[in-house]
């Protein structure tokens, strides 16, 4: 099969689809690597590392779209791709469609069979191509709070860790899966006063015994939360719903309760994000504020940090990459799991989450 590898083009997006390595084992195993120069400069691979690699280099994301059989990326397709791609086309990457109609009647229009890592699943109903990014987003979500606690970015004022004769920070994330795992590692590495709060039982046991008196660990209720929330000088949003919209769990009203100065990071803004004030922002502009409290709501976290983020995400997408370069769409059929990823096909949404999410949602 001919891969193609396209530069990202999105705000600040540093990561690539493929790595050198990666690149190497698809053409080991038979493939054709066409690879858009400059794909990999934000990891500081250089044509040259693609070369040796063996793939072939190309001046242009025009020439990638229109030979490729696969498209491999790492975020979502802007207008200027979708509108590239055709039938007949495997186009493998993050899509988040549930809160993206644009982004879904563009590859619906196109044709194309696209594949989202975020809705793969594995034998213990995980998720392991988001689980890397997760862990990424999770720990880089208290860095990126802690930076805008700092008086100079609309925070408080406030060091997370304190120092003796001094509060930490109380630092509140909602959800108990891989981002807020993550998360919670990094806020108890840096001293703060942790709670966590999960709707599931054995998950909530779970943190317990990783974390034991490091965090508190609370079911979540409606009044629980917004009495925590109310209290916290960080709330992190660490909800998914594997292919559907994030719940909204802190409404404006609570919002206009927390401290002034306080931080809220919503992870899950891909999704839509978990707070009722959350709209995308960029690496470019993070954060902005309403009623004193400042939004950090980055859609893509981990293209901050893309040497790190490529090369994890690459450990975990390389089997299917090769599972779908060997046996095209027949590969579905012999992975359950792989094709839990197929969200749309033939003009069609397949995926009966994103469908749920959107409606009745047509190609027009």
């Amino acid at each position: 099969m001919l891969i193609g590898l396209p530069k990202e083009i999105k705000n600040n997006e540093f990561r690539v689809g493929l790595v050198p390595s990666s690149v190497a084992e698809l053409v080991k195993a038979g493939h054709q690597m066409m690879v858009q120069s400059g794909a990999g400069a934000g990891i500081g691979a250089g044509d040259d590392a693609y070369q040796a690699a063996g793939a072939i280099i190309s001046p242009t994301a025009e020439q990638v779209f229109c030979d490729a059989e696969m498209i491999v990326k790492v975020k979502e397709p802007q207008k200027q791709e979708w509108e590239q791609l055709s039938a007949n086309q495997i186009l493998f990457t993050y899509l988040h469609l549930a809160a993206d109609a644009a982004q879904t009647q563009g590859l619906m229009r196109s044709g194309c069979a696209a594949i989202a890592y975020e809705t793969i699943t594995d034998a213990g109903g995980g998720l392991p191509l988001l689980a890397p990014m997760s862990e990424v987003a999770g720990r880089l979500s208290v860095i990126e709070g802690a930076a805008h606690l700092k008086a100079m970015n609309g925070g408080r004022g406030l060091l997370v860790s304190g120092v003796p004769g001094t509060e930490a920070a109380k630092i509140v994330v909602i959800g108990g899966g891989v981002v807020g795992t993550n998360a919670a590692k990094m806020a108890v590495g840096l001293g703060a006063d942790v709670t966590i709060f999960d709707r599931s039982l054995p998950r909530l046991r779970a943190l317990s015994d990783i974390f034991g008196a490091s965090v508190a660990t609370r079911f979540s209720t409606h009044e629980g939360l917004a009495a925590a929330v109310r209290e916290a000088d960080m709330v992190i949003g660490a909800v998914l719903i594997p292919g559907a919209s994030a719940p909204k769990l802190v409404s404006r009203a609570q919002l206009k309760e927390m401290k002034p100065g306080s931080v809220i990071v919503d992870v899950a803004i891909d999704q839509g994000g978990c707070f009722e004030t959350s709209v995308p922002t960029t690496h470019e502009n993070p954060t902005y504020i309403i009623d004193d409290v400042v939004h950090y709501c980055v859609a893509n976290m981990p293209g901050a940090v893309p040497l790190t983020s490529s090369t994890a995400l690459n450990n975990a997408t390389l089997p299917f990459v090769m599972a779908l370069a060997g046996y095209g769409m027949a590969a579905l059929e012999r992975d359950s799991h792989l094709a839990n990823g197929l969200n749309v096909r033939d003009g069609k949404l397949v995926h009966p989450a994103v469908i749920e999410a959107l409606g009745n949602l047509s190609a027009a």
